[in-house]
């Protein structure tokens, strides 16, 4: 760093110290900013969870000394959230658009940006968490791609719990300046001025203090191409961005538009879970085999303690070996074994206990994660039980499609804005007024047998109550335009009169014998 700059930054802590230079110790500190801090706070500590990130365990030893040591855990809300985020949204889920153009462009996006990969991996801690955020941009090349943030990372302005228009994203890098290290916080201000004013504010932050936002600094600290405001006169008309917020309402927090995680209503069966589990593996360790001997007979150099003798005794035991253990005692101490049972059995009832708490409180059918001695179900059983787990998925599933909405809401209008790229060329032809008509097939294979119901409904097909349109959009994840282009090229390339799979198999006159003289 530049005398220049050091020079400058003094000035600044100067002036934030007398309110000439703005200065935050929280970001939820900004006026703009209508969420209250322990939201951030509960998050912040449902992330330590997903983390495994937990205190270590204090105890007394024999002693009466006061020892700690790692806690042994089983780091369930890792588990549930990447359950959950497995069967709500993988791979193979289908999105498309009505019109022809806006489809092809969409889909492109979503290959160049792996999208369904990314997505399933921040689903993950967005379940965890409570929600996420993202956003599209453009970069240096032109391309159009998608930001993703955390719950931590992401802040509602002026808002209710139906709706989020206005937000600011918190991004924080670090270098080092003078052999210390200082944070920089990058925040970025969506807003509306105006029924049809979108403006852009980028502010920076520093601090060398990590828990501290710190003094407002140029921008061009960090970074020299980045605009401080941008306004967008009538051009945009929907938020660039989209949230994602998990099902249920937000109990700790009646007014908050954010979502609650995995950890916030199961924290205490979580903690009874992971110190079941540190005192199972701690009695194991403590459980192991000990023989107490005389501590003679593991004296080195000596015979029974005569060490008159010049024929000190040898050692007996393998130089490896933990199982004996010396202790002192009186003449007449006898070998003696230390061994304890290990309670496996009350440990794993108590375990199973809690974990078909956790079940409950998180929305999963019974024995997801716990032994229920019914062995594995079948899809069709799954659902011909009205499970628990299908039920918290289809919720899911709601607002991943609102979500997906919104984004691709957001790519449309990005893509649509001339300003956004370094041409001045927008990228397609977009109307947010219009209706979107966004269509997402989600791959229910988790659930349901595909081979039978496609077996099934291509009956239905035969008999004639279902349209072969429709069986084509249930069964391949097709647009209702890209069905109607299927059954168009599949009539094309049938020979005249000849009847196709789907068709009555009689002439063009209504008789069987076609051709017939």
């Amino acid at each position: 760093m530049s005398f220049l700059t050091t020079l400058r930054n003094i000035f600044r802590k100067g002036g934030a110290k007398i309110g000439m230079v703005k200065s935050l110790v929280r970001i939820t500190d900004d006026d703009r900013v209508a969420i209250d801090q322990n939201e951030y706070d509960r998050i912040q500590m449902a992330k330590s969870y997903y983390r495994d990130d937990l205190p270590n365990i204090w105890f007394r030893n024999s002693y009466g000394e006061r020892r700690q040591r790692p806690m042994s855990t089983l780091n369930v809300t890792k588990l549930a959230s990447k359950r959950l985020a497995s069967i709500i949204f993988n791979e193979q889920c289908e999105v498309s658009l009505e019109n022809p153009e806006l489809d092809k462009f969409i889909k492109q996006v979503i290959e160049d940006n792996h999208f369904n990969l990314q997505f399933e991996q921040h689903l993950e801690t967005g379940v965890a968490l409570g929600g996420l955020a993202a956003r599209p941009y453009v970069d240096d090349q032109n391309n159009i791609r998608i930001a993703w943030a955390n719950a931590d990372q992401f802040y509602p302005l002026h808002t209710n719990t139906d709706n989020i228009s206005e937000c600011v994203f918190a991004s924080r890098s670090t270098r080092i300046e003078n052999k210390q290290t200082a944070y920089y916080t990058l925040l970025e201000f969506h807003q509306w001025n105006g029924p049809a004013k979108y403006t852009i504010t980028n502010e920076l932050y520093r601090s060398t203090q990590r828990q501290v936002v710190g003094e407002q600094v140029p921008l061009e600290t960090m970074y020299p191409n980045m605009q401080e405001f941008v306004q967008f006169n009538g051009i945009i008309k929907k938020p660039l961005f989209a949230y994602f917020k998990t099902p249920g309402a937000n109990n700790r927090d009646l007014d908050s538009p954010l979502g609650m995680g995995i950890v916030d209503n199961s924290r205490h069966v979580i903690d009874a879970i992971n110190h079941t589990h540190d005192a199972f593996v701690h009695e194991i360790k403590m459980g192991k085999r000990r023989i107490a001997v005389p501590a003679e007979m593991l004296r080195p150099g000596s015979a029974f303690g005569n060490t008159d003798t010049d024929d000190p005794h040898p050692r007996m035991f393998d130089s490896d070996m933990d199982v004996y253990e010396q202790f002192y005692g009186t003449e007449d101490m006898k070998i003696t074994d230390l061994t304890s049972d290990i309670r496996a059995q009350q440990y794993k009832e108590s375990i199973d206990y809690f974990l078909r708490e956790f079940e409950e409180q998180t929305g999963f059918s019974a024995g997801t994660f716990s032994f229920d001695g019914q062995g594995v179900k079948t899809a069709t059983e799954v659902v011909s039980e009205n499970s628990t787990t299908y039920q918290t998925r289809s919720s899911y599933l709601t607002q991943v499609e609102l979500f997906l909405n919104q984004l691709v809401t957001a790519i449309l209008e990005v893509a649509s804005t001339p300003e956004f790229f370094s041409d001045g060329q927008s990228r397609c032809k977009f109307n947010a007024d219009d209706d979107l008509k966004l269509a997402v097939h989600f791959d229910d294979g988790v659930f349901i047998d595909k081979d039978k119901q496609r077996s099934d409904e291509l009956a239905l097909v035969s008999a004639g109550v279902m349209p072969k349109r429709e069986y084509l959009i249930r069964n391949f994840g097709l647009s209702e335009q890209e069905a109607d282009q299927w059954l168009s090229e599949v009539q094309d390339e049938q020979p005249q009169f000849a009847p196709s799979s789907f068709e009555d198999s009689s002439g063009p006159d209504g008789d069987d014998d076609v051709g017939a003289d």
